[in-house]
């Protein structure tokens, strides 16, 4: 049986797309020791236009700044998720205010929802009974999860005010507790799960 890749996703606007280095490789590796996920050990880098999309069924994205889309990117991404891909845009702070505009040239039809903190995304292998753990604070906000949901398939999970990937990076450049990155690796574990297990 192959082993599945993901990958991170590079767009264009000028915003850091490439953040977070080692966040997946980590997100991988625990996923492979702690859920037996049949994860390729290395994530691969898929821009938002690239027909090459389709060969992951779970894209990352994330960075602190500007993000656009062209209407051929945005015809791409939209085909991409409709036909059962996943998009996990993890705010790094910054991202908001690009983001929500930019998928809307994707799903002009959809609003992001705030996901109820029963949601499976939250249950499906390891229990947030409060939702999305809390790695770094910014603004003081609490950590919030939304979706985009088409036909009734959560098609994007944004997490926001969270820091999600920080804390999957090496313990050595965020310096988080380790019960927070263990908190953050678990629920990127449930992300990646229903990911695979709901398109």
């Amino acid at each position: 049986m192959a082993t599945i890749k993901i990958a991170k996703l590079k767009y264009n606007g000028g915003g850091d797309w490439y953040a977070n280095k080692t966040a997946l490789p980590n997100l991988i590796d625990f996923c492979r020791k702690n859920l037996r996920m049949n994860l390729h050990p290395k994530d691969e880098v898929v821009e938002v236009g690239s027909p090459e999309i389709f060969s992951y069924p779970y894209v990352y994205m994330t960075g602190h700044g500007n993000v656009t889309f062209s209407p051929q990117e945005a015809q791409n991404l939209r085909r991409y998720l409709i036909a059962g891909g996943f998009l996990h845009i993890d705010d790094n702070y910054g991202l908001d205010k690009y983001i929500r505009t930019e998928m809307k040239k994707v799903f002009p039809e959809l609003d992001f929802v705030e996901l109820p903190f029963n949601h499976p995304i939250y249950h499906i292998k390891y229990s947030f009974p409060n939702g999305l753990p809390k790695v770094h604070e910014h603004d003081g906000k609490p950590p919030q999860g939304f979706g985009l949901i088409y036909e009734g398939r959560l098609v994007c999970f944004y997490s926001y005010e969270c820091d999600l990937g920080n804390g999957w990076e090496d313990q050595s450049i965020h310096n988080n507790p380790e019960e927070v990155r263990q908190q953050a690796l678990k629920m990127g574990a449930n992300i990646l799960f229903y990911a695979f297990t709901n398109y």
